[in-house]
């Protein structure tokens, strides 16, 4: 093969003096999206990248294939509000889960259909709530993929729109008051309001009146406080009591606050510490018992569920109710109170895999468990707001489309209570889960899924190796049409449990994130060679993939051991970790990496910047940068900067590609959109594996 014709791409004498350092950054001309020359080299990455892709085979094989596992489709858990409950679907013909209420009548409505709002396909519905009586629903919608969130109400008898849009209510919890007259909820301020270029930050907690104007809404709490502050509003299904939560960006700890509102008034809550200025999680809900139920990490990276009096919720007064368990994470819980023995469940990951137990609900003893279908993923653990001997979840695992169960304490069974709605052939698969030594003696875990038959059998053979290793996010077992599409074609896909991760709690996650990021790319740089050294797969076969966080991992993987790879697919990345805190919502993320402000904090930055460790002249593996145009949270720039120093450095022929994609953003995306990513992707390792 020759190198490809790759666009002109001035490099810039720009060299920054940062605390000592001198630092260069020879493609800032391609942070600017708008300038006319960023446009002319997008616009021949694009051309370059459709006459590869485009000429690459099998690929109205893997586009049939994927549409036919994507077909499905998804079926939520229930929330329920009396005897009416709503839950999320999509069937194999829809581009988007719908939101559906039954009535009590066990007539099924269609509320939100996102392809009726705008059928173009790039409207996603980015949340919902009803009232608490379920006359009311709040719900938010963004356009391109923007994650803007404009908020509005419905009037769920009629479907008609009550109020709406409030914008600026991007990641806004909402918390309604009895009767549905009022909620609390979360808004920036407007651009005015605030310095330039901040206008992604400076939230308020607000008490809004149903069908009054915005801007004349309550001011609640956030004045005052950190530009980078996330916050949670919830009350309690009586009424009484208000909880306020408060994190700095995306920093693993939080301060907590609560309100008696009958003791003071909505629009003037008398807020009073739970937990502030500690370096630890904590949530609390009120329960039906009057109890204040205190999920935290705090003493208890695992995490731990304690109980105490909503009225006198000091750290003293916590009393375990769940205490934390040496080996599990606690997840989830659910309270089942309409029983001689009222009972609470509880959710837990072991190694990445779900499990549920059944607890006294006064003491904690244990005194049973749910029973599950296998090896899988568990999520959205609901009961009935008003009590009762049921319980909901979700289960996934890497064979099996979403699905709901339902528990009845009564009987202690577990049942099939709504499946995804297609139907679906899926290939048939081995999942092993596997222990290797990262390079400081850690043991990490790994999922590897194959078809049957260990290594020995079939010789090495085509594997991604995919991670994330960030911001407490667990990677846990999930159907993926793009997965099992690889393993049935006879590739291995691997998993692996990174630190940064949850999969081992709090811990884990701190072990990879600030001046201990190295570890994450050792535990991946260990997983590939676990995986050669078993046979799985070798050098000339090994593919490497992650998105957002992930997109950084392997970025910094094909930079440190670029011989370790053949492939790389590296989505929406942060890359340039000097200057990410400038764009999109970078500021927040500076807990989880360091800041460069920070003289040491930036020596950790640059010690494994990808973009500022390419180096002229190395065989760099064949790497495809995938980046979406409405990205407000990471911003394209970093895979444009780093496309370009690898495209100029590389000493191999292996192409270096960038595909753009506009109209959609960081996450949720219509189901066409996927496959037609799916395609590209796949097909672009399949080329790059197949020697």
């Amino acid at each position: 093969m020759s190198r490809p014709p790759y666009p002109p791409a001035e490099r810039q004498d720009i060299v920054d003096d940062l605390h000592g350092h001198r630092v260069a950054d020879p493609y800032r001309w391609l942070e600017d999206a708008a300038s006319e020359r960023t446009r002319a080299w997008l616009a021949g990455e694009e051309r370059l990248f459709r006459a590869y892709a485009d000429g690459l085979p099998d690929r109205d094989r893997l586009r049939r294939r994927l549409g036919e596992l994507l077909g499905a489709g998804s079926v939520g858990s229930p929330v329920w509000r009396g005897e009416r409950r709503f839950f999320t679907r999509r069937t194999a013909e829809q581009e988007h889960p719908v939101l559906y209420t039954v009535d009590p009548d066990g007539i099924e409505r269609a509320l939100l259909d996102p392809m009726k709002i705008d059928p173009s396909g790039t409207t996603t519905l980015d949340g919902w709530q009803p009232d608490k009586e379920g006359r009311l629903l709040a719900y938010k919608v963004s356009h391109g993929g923007d994650e803007e969130s404009l908020l509005y109400v419905i009037d769920v008898a009629t479907g008609e729109r009550v109020e709406g849009p409030i914008d600026r209510s991007r990641y806004s919890s909402i918390a309604w008051l009895p009767g549905g007259e009022a909620y609390y909820y979360v808004r920036r301020l407007a651009a005015g309001q605030v310095p330039a270029g901040e206008d992604q930050y400076h939230r308020r907690v607000y008490l809004h009146r149903v069908g009054a104007d915005p801007d004349d809404d309550v001011l609640i709490f956030g004045d005052g406080r950190d530009k980078t502050n996330y916050y949670g509003a919830a009350v309690s299904r009586d009424g009484r009591w208000l909880t306020v939560s408060s994190s700095q960006g995306t920093a693993p700890r939080n301060d907590l606050w609560i309100a008696d509102l009958t003791a003071s008034a909505p629009e003037r809550p008398e807020l009073k510490p739970v937990q502030t200025g500690v370096d630890a999680e904590a949530g609390l809900h009120v329960g039906r018992d009057g109890r204040a139920y205190i999920f935290t990490d705090r003493g208890a990276p695992r995490s731990r569920l304690c109980v105490a009096d909503p009225a006198d919720p000091a750290y003293e007064n916590w009393r375990d109710l769940i205490p934390q368990d040496a080996e599990a994470v606690l997840t989830d819980y659910a309270v089942l109170d309409d029983l001689d023995r009222p009972v609470l469940l509880a959710g837990w990951t072991r190694h990445a895999i779900s499990e549920i137990t059944v607890h006294d609900l006064e003491t904690g003893e244990r005194i049973g468990e749910v029973p599950v279908p296998g090896l899988g993923s568990i999520g959205g653990l609901v009961e009935r707001p008003e009590g009762g001997h049921e319980a909901w979840f979700g289960y996934t695992d890497n064979v099996t489309p979403s699905s709901v169960l339902r528990f009845d304490a009564l009987t202690g069974e577990t049942t099939l209570w709504a499946s995804a709605p297609g139907t679906v052939e899926v290939p048939e698969i081995e999942t092993r889960q596997i222990t290797y030594e990262s390079y400081d003696g850690t043991p990490v875990r790994m999922l590897v899924l194959a078809r049957p038959g260990g290594p020995g059998e079939s010789g090495p053979r085509p594997t991604i190796l995919y991670g994330y290793g960030g911001f407490n996010v667990p990677l846990t077992p999930a159907y993926s049409a793009s997965v099992l599409t690889w393993v049935e074609m006879g590739g291995v896909y691997a998993i692996a449990n990174l630190r940064g991760g949850s999969e081992e709690g709090e811990e884990w996650h701190r072990a990879g994130m600030r001046d201990k990021k190295q570890n994450v790319f050792d535990d991946f740089h260990a997983a590939a060679e676990k995986l050669i050294a078993d046979g799985w797969t070798t050098t000339s076969r090994l593919a490497i993939s992650g998105g957002s966080n992930g997109g950084l991992l392997v970025g910094a993987a094909l930079t440190q051991r670029p011989d370790l790879y053949a492939a790389v697919v590296c989505s929406a990345p942060l890359l340039d970790m000097v200057r990410y805190e400038q764009f999109g919502l970078g500021q927040t993320w500076n807990d989880e990496y360091g800041t460069a402000e920070d003289p040491v904090e930036l020596g950790w930055l640059l010690g494994y910047s990808p973009y500022h460790h390419v180096t002229e002249g190395t065989d760099y593996p064949a790497t495809l940068f995938t980046v979406f145009d409405s990205d407000t949270r990471v911003d394209p720039l970093h895979a444009r900067k780093m496309c370009a120093a690898l495209q100029h450095a590389t000493g191999s022929d292996a192409p270096i590609l960038l595909r753009n994609e506009s109209e959609v953003g960081h996450a949720a995306r219509s189901v066409t959109r996927s496959i037609d990513l799916m395609v590209d992707t796949l097909s672009f390792m399949v080329a790059r594996t197949s020697g």
